[in-house]
């Protein structure tokens, strides 16, 4: 009875409500899937993308000629006892040339256009060996800014409570690095790659800024290593731009900032420890045994 009095010929109550919500529910659907989402294979890249997202800046760019800080040791940080304070350009000018070394890298040491083409391709080849597959399209680096400035420390103690010092160093890091990455969120629903939703997203660094931790070498350790370590208590600070969406975009999503900030430092938090092994160094007995080995290989090929 029930069933009849739904699918009846004659016009009623509950058929208009029932007509009215697949209604709705299809021009929803229409909406996501021909405005925000994309059912196609991906577009080829449009260079105006770049012109409507815009470009974030760094919100402290420093100059190079103000990198100069100081660092003061107390007297624990000297076995002699004595006070002394110690310029840390010259350590800021080893951290600049070390930046700037890795710079070169990433453009294959070719400088203008042609370089940041190379470091373009090469973190493009990066991202992609790393990315979800089935979750994202691949991933096109539109654009890529390596910046010009470098890390700072700007302070430096030493703490000798423990069995071996350790040193704790003030870090700083503001520039314009920035990366602008094209790629499809995918969709699985109700069909394997029903439909896609481009993001096309813009990242700048703000502000870093960290304590680090130095741990020495142990001299009784058959493998003297130095340990380098991220404090938990950092600040990242990340700027960044969006546009979600296939005709109609949705710019700016603040949650998206929010995961992606999440995601890079809870990266850093895991990766925030590096420990770099000393060149081995031969005992006094093994390099005598070398050189004599040397000496004898060189009397012979003279004779012959």
């Amino acid at each position: 009875m029930g069933a009849n009095y739904i699918f009846s010929l004659t016009p009623t109550f509950t058929q208009g409500l029932i007509i009215g919500q697949l209604s709705i529910l299809l021009l929803l659907a229409v909406i996501l899937k021909y405005l925000f989402l994309d059912s196609g294979p991906t577009p080829p890249y449009d260079a105006g993308i770049l012109q409507q997202l815009p470009v974030p800046v760094s919100s402290q760019e420093k100059d190079r000629s103000t990198s100069r800080t100081q660092f003061t040791l107390g007297d624990e940080g000297f076995r002699g006892g004595f006070d002394e304070t110690e310029s840390a350009q010259w350590f800021n000018v080893i951290v600049r040339q070390i930046t700037e070394s890795y710079r070169s890298k990433l453009r294959n040491d070719v400088p203008g256009a042609e370089g940041e083409e190379n470091a373009r391709q090469r973190i493009e080849q990066f991202a992609n060996k790393f990315r979800p597959e089935g979750f994202v399209d691949p991933i096109r680096v539109l654009a890529v800014d390596l910046g010009a400035s470098a890390p700072h420390v700007t302070g430096a103690t030493l703490n000798s409570a423990s069995s071996r010092d350790e040193i704790e160093l003030a870090l700083s890091y503001s520039d314009t690095v920035s990366v602008t990455i094209s790629t499809s969120v995918l969709f699985h629903y109700p069909v394997p790659y029903f439909i896609r939703l481009p993001i096309t997203l813009s990242i700048c660094l703000g502000l870093f800024s960290a304590r680090v931790k130095l741990i020495p070498p142990d001299p009784n350790s058959q493998n003297p290593t130095l340990t380098v370590s991220l404090l938990p208590d950092f600040v990242l600070d990340l700027k960044t731009s969006s546009l979600m969406g296939s005709r109609a975009k949705l710019a700016d999503v603040p949650k998206l900032h929010e995961m992606i900030q999440a995601q890079i430092r809870r990266a850093l938090l895991e990766r925030g420890t590096w420990k770099i092994v000393l060149p081995w160094v031969a005992s006094v007995e093994e390099v005598k045994e070398e050189l004599a080995t040397s000496a004898q290989d060189d009397s012979i090929s003279s004779v012959s």
